[in-house]
């Protein structure tokens, strides 16, 4: 049973999104008796989202679930600098044509997972750009620059992991987290925002934001953080040989987007149902004791619910009647992901990696040797194979692809 009285943190709470807070008590007491505004910031660094960013999607959602509002903050402000939190190295500089575009691609995201408007707890978007592109260097040193110490500053994870391997952090990034803080002080002033949530990595970020907003206005803000999520493995969740799993259905197919889910880990099904799904907490802890075989039933549960979230109800049937047909079947179908067979023709080997069904063409030798590649449903042995358009291609048991002109 939940230590929580607000409906807000029980259920953030329960289904497992809680990492860090700052005041528990004094959230819990504010979130029982009032609409609390909060916000996640995004940077557009791309067109599209990935899974990685999809558990702080998922916090707005729950809290507009409990009654509060949901305050979507792009950075297009902050996206010119680029955050060099748990980065080796500096990011690379967009264009400011480039950062409105990303954002305008990611919005349409947000729009399945949040309701929008104009009522107590519909969701609004706010970009930082409209604040942080008029500030005034002088001013700003003078209003804000004076309440951080650098001191403090400098013992922030984010400063120390580059600086103790003596990797060059720009004074640029260094401003990062004031203009982070500063946000905070912004969204409070003009939408009452009191809370910010956001990954573990963002604790220092968020707290700097806290302490602004009680030196500058005594206003009185909270912060959470959602644990790192990996894989049972130990992994990073969200990368797979082809690369980031992103949300937009033009970076990444809804096909593709449910196999993702599909192939989850055993033991990250019920994990995974909690964050990332809307299904009842005693369905998912009914699907999480399945065993053996029928454990696979709960990862198209799944994988069905999270695509029908990320891409609509027709596209997930879509994606689990293409998936039944080709492992149930062993039927083609135009749903699959594609590779173009290209003017020089088209190998096994390339086939295979260009799919992103293995990383090296060492790693597609290999399979071959051992029959674990198919064309058409036969075994191939032979690397220097050449495919035609319409050949389908397996990985595996769980891999497939189709070849086209």
């Amino acid at each position: 049973m939940s230590q929580y009285q607000s409906q807000l943190l029980r259920l953030l709470d329960e289904r497992g999104y809680i990492h860090q807070l700052t005041d528990a008590q004094g959230l819990d007491a504010l979130a029982a008796r009032d609409v609390v505004p909060g916000y996640i910031g995004f940077d557009p660094t791309a067109p599209s989202l990935h899974v990685g960013s999809l558990v702080q999607i998922m916090m707005l959602r729950r809290m507009q679930q409990a009654g509060h509002k949901p305050i979507v903050l792009m950075g297009g402000g902050t996206g010119k600098i680029g955050d060099p939190s748990l980065r080796d190295e500096a990011r690379s500089l967009l264009t400011v044509d480039k950062i409105n575009e990303n954002v305008a691609s990611i919005k349409r995201v947000f729009e399945r997972f949040l309701t929008f408007g104009d009522g107590p707890s519909d969701a609004i978007m706010v970009d930082n750009a409209d604040w942080l592109d008029a500030l005034e260097y002088i001013p700003f040193l003078r209003d804000i620059g004076q309440h951080f110490s650098v001191n403090r500053m400098l013992s922030f994870d984010s400063v120390k992991l580059r600086l103790d391997r003596e990797q060059s952090l720009s004074f640029l990034e260094f401003n990062y987290m004031i203009l982070q803080a500063y946000d905070f002080l912004e969204l409070s002033r003009r939408a009452g925002c009191r809370l910010q949530m956001g990954g573990s990595d963002q604790w220092g970020n968020i707290v700097n934001g806290i302490e602004l907003s009680r030196r500058v206005d005594g206003t009185q803000v909270f912060g959470l953080t959602s644990p790192l999520i990996t894989t049972a493995d130990g992994g990073k969740m969200g990368k797979t040989a082809k690369g980031a799993v992103w949300l937009n259905a033009d970076a990444l197919s809804p096909y593709d987007y449910w196999q993702f889910w599909r192939n989850t880990q055993d033991a990250d099904v019920g994990r995974f149902m909690r964050l990332f799904t809307d299904l009842p907490l005693d369905e998912i802890a009914r699907l999480e004791r399945l065993e053996g075989a029928e454990i696979n039933d709960a990862k198209k549960v799944l994988a069905d619910a999270a695509t029908a979230m990320a891409h609509g109800a027709d596209a997930a049937t879509a994606a689990a009647e293409t998936a039944r047909r080709t492992f149930e079947e062993g039927a083609s179908d135009a749903n699959l992901p594609t590779i173009s067979l290209g003017s020089e023709g088209l190998s096994v080997v390339q086939a295979t990696t260009g799919l992103g069904f293995a990383t090296s063409n060492k790693e597609v030798r290999r399979k071959l040797s051992e029959g674990a590649i198919k064309v058409n449903g036969v075994v191939v042995t032979d690397p220097a194979v050449l495919l035609k358009a319409g050949d389908k291609l397996s990985f595996g048991a769980k891999k497939h692809g189709l070849v086209i002109d």
